[in-house]
């Protein structure tokens, strides 16, 4: 791996995400050799994924070379690889470019998709989670308009027009909500030849209300701005198969669409080499303790979606969102050193800030502690916030930028398909 020698200990952080970026800059210029590894060589900001999906950014404004984050951290290396194993008995990590020794070894891996043993959605439908897979959507949509447009029969064109989004979450309303504003605003003018009324949104939901984990008054606020798009939300509806074609559910409802969008849950991405006395094999995660250490071991440690820290109010672990691994990313770069230096170690608390989702332009939903609001103000809450937890100046100005000038003109201006998607 041609990582220098030192007589520093070296912390070896598996995973650029939030957790894992909050952790390497903790320790930036620090008494330690950081060394941060990921398969990508930038950092993504996965809530505004779906944007890059629905043509309203290009990828570069939500990614952030790794390099750069810690180019100005002494001692601080990043290397492009894939961790396959870990061997805890040497200390030790096996990547696609070699072995690395650590001292100290944090998994900050996240998150997959789940597709709960599926095997034909898993093959037929469009994931989300990373930006090769949200160029993909964005690349599908747009040819099944082109598609769409040159369609020999009604039910043909119907079956390109249908957009199938499984998951009522944040991830699937927030995206159903973008289609629905290219369907009503960028059909009509750019696609004359198609009837934008023939455009059908139907986002599938398996609990009785969309956005499940925020309030009831979210839900019902949310499913109220998503009908007034157009949107066709189905609750208590899972989705059972789909060949490419057809999508079946548990109820009589039966679907003709060539895009299937699956955003209906998530696993942990756990590495090799672990007991699996670990892991928590129902959610893929590894179980911590208040210091995030991992079950069983002294110097290893998992932080963010990957961990599941019990406690009295949150005995499954905590939420896998950006917060809890961001503020255990930063607690955990203090522990490290106190652990280094004999010092007693801070359990960690989860302050909860709150959650949102939006629905489309002007159109959000806010919970916070005691105050629960949606409409205008929570859209330009959420867009602030988003806009400020973005990864470097260029890429808030490059966003800012976007969202003024598609609120202003109605429009998307992300429209290209510049790697055509083959199922």
């Amino acid at each position: 791996m041609n990582i220098p020698h030192s007589d520093l200990p070296r912390i070896v952080i598996i995973g650029g995400g939030f957790a894992g970026v909050n952790l390497a800059k903790s320790l930036a210029n620090k008494d330690v050799q950081v060394v941060l590894i990921d398969k990508h060589n930038y950092h993504t900001f996965q809530p505004l994924l779906y944007q890059v999906s629905s043509s309203g950014l290009e990828p570069d404004s939500i990614a952030y070379p790794l390099r750069k984050i810690i180019k100005r951290h002494k001692n601080s290396f990043f290397r492009l690889a894939e961790v396959q194993q870990i061997h805890n008995d040497k200390n030790e990590i096996q990547t696609s470019i070699g072995n690395l020794s650590y001292d100290y070894l944090v998994i900050a891996t996240g998150t997959k998709t789940n597709f709960f043993g599926n095997s034909a959605i898993e093959a037929n439908s469009m994931p989300m989670k990373n930006v090769p897979q949200a160029l993909n959507i964005r690349s599908l949509i747009l040819q099944n308009l082109e598609k769409a447009a040159i369609a020999n029969t009604k039910d043909e064109r119907n079956a390109f027009l249908n957009f199938v989004i499984v998951g009522g979450g944040p991830t699937g309303v927030e995206l159903a909500g973008a289609i629905a504003e290219l369907k009503n605003h960028i059909l009509p003018r750019d696609y004359r030849d198609l009837n934008s009324e023939d455009m059908q949104i139907h986002l599938l939901e398996g609990a009785n209300r969309v956005l499940p984990p925020m309030s009831e008054h979210a839900s019902k606020k949310s499913e109220t701005f998503l009908k007034s798009l157009g949107v066709n939300v189905h609750t208590n509806t899972f989705v059972k198969d789909y060949d490419g074609k057809i999508v079946t559910t548990n109820s009589s409802l039966v679907l003709h669409s060539e895009t299937l969008i699956w955003a209906a849950g998530v696993t942990g991405a756990p590495i090799n080499g672990l007991n699996a006395s670990a892991l928590i094999e129902r959610a893929n995660r590894y179980k911590v303790n208040r210091f995030n250490q991992v079950e069983g071991y002294e110097r290893i440690f998992a932080l963010g979606d990957i961990a599941s820290m019990a406690t009295e109010h949150y005995p499954n672990g905590h939420p896998q969102v950006a917060q809890p691994a961001i503020q255990q990313g930063k607690l955990l770069g203090k522990n490290l050193l106190n652990l280094i230096r004999n010092k007693p170690l801070k359990s960690f608390v989860y302050n909860d800030k709150g959650s949102m989702a939006t629905i489309g332009r002007n159109k959000a939903v806010v919970d916070l502690k005691h105050f629960k609001f949606g409409g205008f103000f929570a859209w330009f809450v959420w867009m602030f916030i988003h806009l400020m937890s973005l990864v470097g100046f260029r890429n808030r100005v490059i966003v800012f930028f976007n969202w003024t000038y598609n609120y202003i003109n109605f429009d998307k201006a992300a429209r290209l398909i510049i790697r055509p998607f083959k199922k």
